[in-house]
């Protein structure tokens, strides 16, 4: 979590937390308990505090320096809610706590001397500051007097009213050390209505603040018809009020834990009690691994059917065969599977290796593999080439065993990743080899880990080297003067973007989602075009949104990345193909269609004389990944997908994001201006429509 630092007061980047139900006091007091403790913990830590309540008949309360809109659209813009999900569950309440580590905050308050620990009164609800504590040696009594208050930021020698005095049974230094219970505290609180009782809380540690309650079961009830989603709040402009009755709040006093499972297509957590996932809809039983290919390890052996990958005879030479110039070949090693996380987590990482499996499976059992030819497979670290593409391996990734467990937190390496990553660069070097030099007609690159955030000096977003940028450098090598790359990963390849910004002989078109720079990795403006007179040979089309979906992506291509394609006038072509775009995908939430990615793909099959290598990046539903895959390695195979152009209606904010790029790119490629003139002289009437289909479909120009 990133601190940014102004003039004024200090904000650190909101980190959304699901609270804990309070079990033994009404949600009013809750809720008086929780805005007090964004106020004092503003004060403490000099950062603002927001925080967003729904109460149990999904109405919604907010504190904070911002109106209750403004915090949910927060909440939208950091992706950590999708608007087309239900939030507004029954007895949940979602807090923004503005911190990284409560306890590295307190750190920098002037008058603290020692270290303090924040706790709440299970009774009243009340936030209780603990300062100057010492545990003696036994561990169960205050070997000095403690001073103690109640957030106020006063400190206090002696005990007032509404003062508390605690016996801290554990070292609550943001320290839990042994194999027993969490640390608590024995506490004595003298509010009234309860004055001298005697309770038992946990306390702070060094994560965050302890909401002091078991996690409730939060059953969602696929029958209520009320449900209300934060885009309905945000929407309907509710307005926070203190004096709201909450009557119909009855707090469970039984504790109840959740039981959670993965889904085995996307990877996102269900309660225990769904049977479907409530973000793809794939059952918790899902079968999609036990149709051929290799096994699983989520799944039990004897329940998977495990089936060797058809290739050839002598893969070694086949991209030497004439007969196969009129192939298509679909590049996979087995080897790739084993680049894996270190630690197998009951939550699996998105980028896994059941991805290759999924797509894999499905192709065999399609009978498409038998169509295809495979390429020899070869680990690119040696030869003339290596030469070439030794620029373009970051530093730390080409050892011949990675020593790291992760290069950032969301980009792991094992003992195996070197390999896999390296059969990945060969594999796409050869294939581009070959298709360029007519050995064979065009190419599917089936590789992991992916590549195109990959730049020259670090390896991020899941990718170690980067494979485009690899395979553009192999066709460069094989004779081609002219390389377009078109990427319509849902991130944008900051890796290749990096690699080919002052490069005139690659071509780098990216479609992606982008929200003004809030979406990862947040680079891809339209305004980024290149440099050092490659001004133009950077074309970012970003959508302002997500739920982009086949008929933006199809207006885009004939809008922007045909014309300028067709100007440039490659000799090799290449796709970054990630399909993390998909209808149903966790990270993209997007909506592209297996018939979107297929459109898409043979228009680009007219460029470069049909030679035209795809190669695999990201992409986490496998049922998305194994069927927009499909649709690809359809359309290469020769099958014809027809394409409606002139009932292509884009969206409004998809049309706005056209516009802007065809502005600033007919600055470098003339052909654009007869285009953006058409449709600016259009968009007068558009912009008072809630939706363009008020209009009409907007036709090629």
């Amino acid at each position: 979590m990133e601190s940014k630092r102004g003039k004024g007061r200090q904000t650190i980047e909101m980190k959304l937390i699901e609270s804990k139900d309070a079990r033994t006091v009404s949600f009013s007091k809750r809720k008086k308990s929780l805005f007090k403790k964004a106020n004092e913990l503003s004060t403490l830590t000099g950062a603002d505090v927001g925080v967003l309540l729904i109460s149990p008949s999904g109405k919604p309360y907010s504190y904070g320096s911002t109106s209750i809109e403004n915090i949910i659209d927060k909440f939208l813009e950091m992706k950590l809610a999708d608007r087309q999900r239900d939030y507004a569950d029954l007895g949940k309440s979602y807090v923004f706590e503005a911190f990284e580590d409560l306890s590295k905050q307190l750190q920098t308050v002037e008058e603290k001397e020692k270290d303090r620990v924040l706790i709440d009164c299970d009774r009243c609800g009340e936030m209780i500051l603990v300062e100057n504590c010492v545990i003696n040696s036994e561990g169960n009594e205050v070997s000095e007097a403690s001073k103690m208050s109640n957030l106020t930021g006063v400190k206090t020698e002696t005990n007032l009213p509404n003062q508390s005095e605690v016996v801290l049974s554990q070292d609550l230094n943001g320290r839990f050390d042994g194999d027993g219970p969490a640390p608590v505290c024995n506490y004595t609180c003298h509010n009234d209505g309860h004055s001298g009782e005697v309770s038992q809380l946990s306390a702070i540690d060094s994560d965050g603040i302890s909401l002091n309650a078991d996690p409730a079961a939060t059953t969602k009830n696929a029958n209520r018809e009320n449900d209300i989603t934060l885009e309905d709040m945000y929407n309907a402009r509710y307005n926070f009020d203190e004096d709201d009755d909450d009557s119909d709040w009855e707090p469970s006093e039984k504790q109840i834990e959740v039981l959670k499972w993965f889904c085995v297509n996307c990877t996102m957590v269900n309660v225990e009690d769904i049977g479907n996932c409530e973000v793809c809809g794939e059952h918790r039983e899902a079968g999609i691994l036990r149709h051929g290919f290799f096994a699983s390890p989520y799944l039990p052996v004897e329940d998977v059917n495990q089936e060797e990958l058809p290739v050839t005879e002598n893969s070694e030479d086949s991209c030497k065969q004439s007969s196969l110039s009129s192939s298509t070949a679909v590049g996979l090693d087995e080897r790739m599977l084993l680049h894996a996380e270190v630690v197998m987590k009951s939550h699996p990482h998105p980028e896994r290796p059941d991805r290759l499996r999924a797509i894999a499976a499905i192709l065999a059992t399609a009978g498409f593999l038998q169509f295809t030819s495979s390429p020899g497979l070869r680990e690119h670290y040696c030869g003339p080439l290596w030469r070439i593409l030794k620029p373009l391996i970051s530093p730390g990734v080409c050892l011949p065993v990675f020593v790291l467990s992760y290069f950032t937190p969301d980009t792991y390496a094992n003992e195996h990743s070197a390999c896999a990553v390296r059969l990945a660069a060969g594999l796409c070097a050869d294939l581009a080899s070959a298709i360029y030099s007519g050995r064979v007609k065009n190419g599917f690159a089936l590789v992991r880990p992916p590549g195109h955030h990959a730049g020259v000096k670090q390896a991020m977003g899941f990718c170690l080297h980067n494979n485009a940028a690899i395979a553009a450098s192999a066709a460069e090598a094989a004779g081609a003067k002219k390389v377009l790359i078109v990427d319509w990963d849902v991130h944008h390849g900051n890796g290749t973007q990096e690699i080919f910004e002052r490069s005139k002989s690659v071509l780098y078109i990216s479609l992606h989602r982008h929200e003004d720079g809030r979406f990862y990795p947040g680079t891809g403006a339209a305004d980024e075009v290149g440099s050092m007179g490659a001004e133009g040979y950077c074309v970012n089309i970003p959508w302002s949104r997500g739920g982009v979906g086949d008929k933006d992506y199809i207006f885009a291509f004939e809008q922007v990345v045909l014309p300028i394609a067709l100007d440039f006038n490659p000799d090799f072509t290449s796709i970054s193909a990630g399909f993390d775009a998909a209808r149903g995908d966790p990270l993209g939430c997007c909506d592209v269609t297996p018939a979107g990615y297929a459109s898409m793909t043979q228009m680009l099959s007219a460029l470069s004389g049909g030679k035209l290598l795809v190669i695999l990046e990201g992409g986490y539903n496998l049922l998305s990944i194994s069927s927009s895959a499909t649709a690809v390695i359809k359309v290469l195979l020769g099958e014809s997908h027809v394409i409606d152009i002139d009932n292509i209606v884009p969206s409004k904010s998809g049309l706005r994001s056209v516009l802007d790029v065809l502005k600033i790119q007919m600055n470098f490629w003339p052909t654009l201006e007869t285009n953006f003139t058409k449709l600016h002289s259009k968009w007068g009437s558009y912009a008072f429509q809630d939706t363009i289909s008020q209009v009409g479909p907007v036709k090629s120009c």
